[in-house]
């Protein structure tokens, strides 16, 4: 972070100029997120359905085979889409899931409950867990992240099916760019791009990037998350639409109206007031929290606190609160991880302080940290108001388990 870069948080939200994936801000000190949500109360969400109900028609298979590609996991929004799609839109989905290996049994439920409430058809994507954990330790001495080959696999394998089984359609739920830092209009309707996939999700290195500047990956490790060529893609026309740009978004009310439709399991996450989002991974909201945490100066706390104030279930004085109560938690499965990845709690630890950004982070005496501290003090509403997240489950991990995750079919 270089010092003439001017410091700015948003007047509204949490976010400020610092925001990894960027972010400008008005006249009067409101970030583009805050602005592109507001286009949330602004525009003809039954004209957007309409919209999208005529998209998506010219797609219905005409065989009496698949409609379209629905990408799954066991939480965020998959429960929602599929509502959507089949009951909505009246499409028949292909589902596809990327074995993430870091599942908890919690997870596991919500996939089967899933599959057998929406009667669909599904694939999952297991990858050789040697192959994956070597590709984890790569990543995580490379770049900081123990999470590359989750998205890279999340993203990848819809496209895969999709050029395989030439299903042109893939449908996801809300853009993130779009959701967290305004970076497109829902009136861009901007659609799945391997570019952004590259450059945010999977920050900046494709498995081919892999290949060439790291020994000690092959193409043997990588090959099943490289992205179909560009010419078979335009062949079959495959595209990956975001319900978001048609269907007003709120990952928190829809959750909850998944909960009373179809059973959806939540439970207490350790770094967030959320219990709904990332129910499936032992280390989303754990180790990988943790290194956005060090890489950015803020946490995914900050990013559902934010997300809430804009739907006005938060102020900024409660919102600052619960960032305070949850963004220093520590992981409560740090040992998992390690025996998973073979790795001691102390190397772990050496990489983790590694990969703090020195701009934000300063070491004050060995191990022990502070993080800079830029904005101003402001004046807030002292008024707390209370969130309340619904919880009807938990995260054990039963020692029948043996120190390692849950997977699928065989792993090691």
């Amino acid at each position: 972070m270089n010092n003439k870069i001017k410091y700015q948080q948003c007047k509204k939200c949490l976010y400020n100029s610092f925001h990894p994936l960027g972010i400008q801000f008005n006249e009067n000190g409101i970030c583009s997120g805050c602005e592109i949500h507001e286009e949330k109360n602004t525009l003809d969400w039954p004209f957007r359905l309409n919209k999208l109900k005529k998209i998506v028609k010219e797609y219905k298979s005409k065989k009496n085979n698949y409609d379209c590609i629905v990408p799954i996991t066991g939480a965020q929004d998959s429960y929602y889409i599929l509502h959507i799609v089949k009951n909505v839109l009246r499409l028949n989905p292909l589902l596809v899931n990327y074995n993430k290996y870091y599942n908890t049994p919690l997870g596991i439920h919500n996939l089967s409950n899933l599959r057998i409430k929406f009667d669909c058809d599904i694939i999952f994507k297991n990858v050789n867990p040697h192959s994956v954990k070597k590709i984890t330790k790569g990543t995580l001495d490379k770049f900081g992240s123990i999470y590359w080959h989750c998205l890279a696999g999340h993203t990848v394998f819809p496209v895969q099916v999709a050029s395989k089984m030439r299903i042109p359609l893939i449908i996801w739920g809300e853009h993130q760019g779009l959701q967290q830092v305004g970076m497109f209009s829902h009136l861009h309707e901007v659609e799945m791009t391997r570019r952004y996939r590259k450059d945010h999700d999977l920050m900046g290195y494709e498995a081919e990037d892999l290949i060439k500047e790291d020994d000690f990956l092959s193409e043997s490790d990588l090959h099943e998350y490289i992205y179909p060529e560009d010419n078979l893609i335009e062949q079959i026309g495959i595209r990956g639409i975001y319900l978001g740009n048609y269907i007003r978004w709120d990952p928190k009310s829809q959750h909850e109206k998944m909960i009373k439709t179809y059973n959806f399991k939540s439970a207490q996450l350790p770094r967030t007031f959320d219990t709904y989002d990332y129910v499936d991974s032992y280390v989303y909201m754990g180790i990988h929290d943790i290194l956005k945490y060090y890489k950015n100066g803020f946490s995914k706390v900050t990013d559902h606190a934010c997300r809430e104030i804009r739907y006005g279930r938060l102020n900024k004085y409660s919102a600052k609160k619960l960032i305070k109560k949850f963004e220093n938690k520590t992981d409560n499965y740090i040992n998992l991880f390690c025996n998973w990845l073979n790795i001691d709690r102390r190397s772990l630890k050496f990489i983790l302080n590694e990969n703090r950004n020195k701009n934000l982070w300063k070491e004050v005496s060995p191990n022990k940290w502070i993080k800079n501290n830029f904005y101003e003090k402001e004046n807030l509403n002292q008024i707390n108001k209370k969130i309340i997240y619904k919880i009807n489950s938990n995260l054990i991990f039963k020692k029948e388990y043996k120190n390692n995750y849950i997977t699928f079919d065989k792993g090691i």
